[in-house]
């Protein structure tokens, strides 16, 4: 048998200028031999043809630069979100419109637990979606008061728990006193708990048995189905603990020769000194692989701008609401970024509010001139409100943002009416902006705070349509070709893996995305709807539809 393959394709979209389309592509050991017409490479030797995709579009598997991996084992537990969503093996659950829908739901599935004191967990939750209505124990206690119940919001920054979940974590009491711990009158919680600090000891009362960050290994299987159905072949997991279980667990799992996906996890800062940090961090570093590549830092700087827990500048919220939470301390952020470019590791920070943006760009530029580090590539992520002025502070110290382009669609009308105002949510996630100021820019879904899916993410960016139906941002539109460029290479070089991957020429690994349409001829408006028939990755062959 020959040891090359050359792939045919209808078209081949390259990402590479000098040939941006080819018909056929040749792969050897897993990687590019050689891209153009047939032939161009048949004097590599003897092939085989697969002509399996002669009808279809390949283009470089998409590259997901801020992603979690809890995506896949959220799915074990109840569905509570808004919006009709897609679970790995393909069904669709529907969207739940009103709070009494998610607690009927929550009933039904209260109702088929056979151990009386099981939890209860739920997942999605999005209550600016109902009139912005604060979820009480009260009202989860109207499921079960015997049980512990929690539901974690779509943001993934806030937890509703019931009574009973707060007596077993010993937080039915007053006295009480943590910013992210709201009290009702009686000064007792009313089971809003807001940031992980505050949320994650109370995870495994309420179902999350590892930290709410983190995926088990069916969890990770389950989220790699996810990828195959969205032509993702790389995908990060952008805030874990990577405890020693959790890192062998992964190694073992992406090691597999079935395996689909290229797996880039983040080690998450909480829990430890800046000085730990760094050590675990070279040491993960040391057992990355292909498959699994360790030895990067997650940060996060506040919370999340639709549940009013991320820090804004003057003039703060648009309804009046308090300004959100700090989860570093600047002494603590800046540490982390001195000891972090001494030792070459690369951090990506949230930053979703423009103060929390200055926060991180007042910590690096002074960390940058102790230890000048050229390519360093630190990440803002999310970034939403960042200004044309913090995009050039940006530039100026070698930063790159990775902006939450799917905010547009579903939290777009929200932010434009509620959170911020018209005149920031018409600038937020301001792609064209970054790319005019030449700051390296990708777009990301934050699954599972948004379905994984490149090419709808795509298309937010070049559409900034929101779910009401309206354009909001004309001035922030990127192209097709840009947005494609973002999910592709753009991701890629905020990983330091432009090299490897986020294109199809001579010596990158053979990862593609299998379409059925090219995304560069389509009419804009359709580019999220462009079907995914699977995966090459690695020269290995997944279809969606033998998940």
């Amino acid at each position: 048998m020959a040891d090359i393959t050359i792939f045919q394709a209808r078209t081949i979209v390259t990402m590479n200028p000098s040939a941006p389309k080819a018909t056929h592509v040749a792969v050897r050991d897993g990687r590019i031999l050689g891209v153009g017409a047939l032939s161009d490479l048949q004097g590599w030797g003897d092939y085989e043809l697969n002509s399996q995709f002669a009808n279809m579009t390949l283009m470089p598997g998409f590259v997901e630069g801020h992603a979690h991996a809890m995506e896949g084992t959220l799915w074990r537990h109840v569905y509570c979100g808004f919006f009709d969503r897609m679970d790995p093996n393909g069904k669709v659950w529907d969207g739940l419109k009103t709070l009494d829908d998610v607690l009927d739901r929550l009933k039904q599935a209260e109702a088929e637990l056979t151990d009386p004191d099981a939890p209860l967990t739920g997942f999605q939750l999005d209550p600016i979606y109902m009139d912005n209505i604060t979820v009480t124990r009260h009202d989860l206690d109207q499921v079960s008061a015997t049980r512990p119940i929690g539901i974690l919001h779509a943001s993934g920054h806030i937890l509703n728990v019931n009574t009973k979940a707060l007596e077993l974590a010993g937080m039915m009491r007053t006295g009480l006193n943590h910013p992210g711990i709201e009290l009702g009158a009686d000064g007792m919680s009313i089971g809003v708990l807001k940031s992980p600090e505050v949320y994650m000891p109370v995870g495994p009362i309420i179902g999350l048995d590892r930290a709410a960050t983190d995926a088990d290994e069916p969890g990770l299987r389950d989220f790699a189905k996810l990828c195959v159905r969205t032509g993702t072949t790389t995908v990060t997991d952008l805030a874990s603990r990577l405890d020693d279980n959790a890192v062998e667990m992964m190694l073992r799992v992406t090691g597999e020769p079935t395996f689909p996906a290229r797996v880039v996890p983040l080690k998450f800062f909480m829990g430890h000194t800046p000085e730990e940090l760094i050590s675990i961090t070279l040491e993960h570093k040391k057992k990355s692989t292909d498959q699994l590549r360790l030895g990067r830092i997650k940060v996060i700087a506040d919370g999340s701008i639709q549940g009013f827990s991320a820090r804004l500048r003057w003039p703060g919220y648009h309804n009046g609401a308090p300004n959100g939470l700090w989860y570093i301390a600047p002494e603590q952020l800046s540490e982390i970024y001195h000891r972090a470019l001494e030792a070459d590791i690369c951090v990506h920070t949230h930053t979703n509010g423009d103060q929390a943006t200055d926060l991180a760009l007042d910590m690096l530029s002074p960390a940058l001139t102790a230890h000048p580090r050229p390519d360093h590539r630190f990440t803002l992520q999310h970034c939403q409100l960042a200004d044309p002025a913090q995009f050039r502070r940006m530039k100026s110290l070698g930063m790159c943002v990775n902006l939450f382009a799917n905010h547009h669609f579903y939290w777009g009308d929200e932010h434009y009416r509620l959170t911020v105002g018209p005149e920031r949510a018409e600038r937020m996630n301001a792609c064209r902006t970054a790319l005019d100021n030449d700051v390296p820019m990708t777009i990301h879904s934050d699954a599972p705070v948004t379905p994984l899916a490149p090419l709808f993410t795509a298309w937010c960016a070049v559409n900034r349509i929101t779910a009401s139906g309206r354009i909001q941002g004309e001035a922030e539109k990127i192209s097709v070709e840009e947005a494609l460029q973002a999910v592709t290479l753009g991701a890629a070089y905020t990983l330091h893996l432009d090299g490897e991957i986020g294109s199809i020429e001579v010596g990158k690994h053979a990862d593609f995305a299998v379409l059925d349409a090219d995304p560069t001829t389509c009419d804009p408006m359709t580019l999220k709807d462009i079907g995914v028939w699977g995966t090459v990755q690695g020269g290995r062959i997944f279809a969606a539809a033998d998940l």
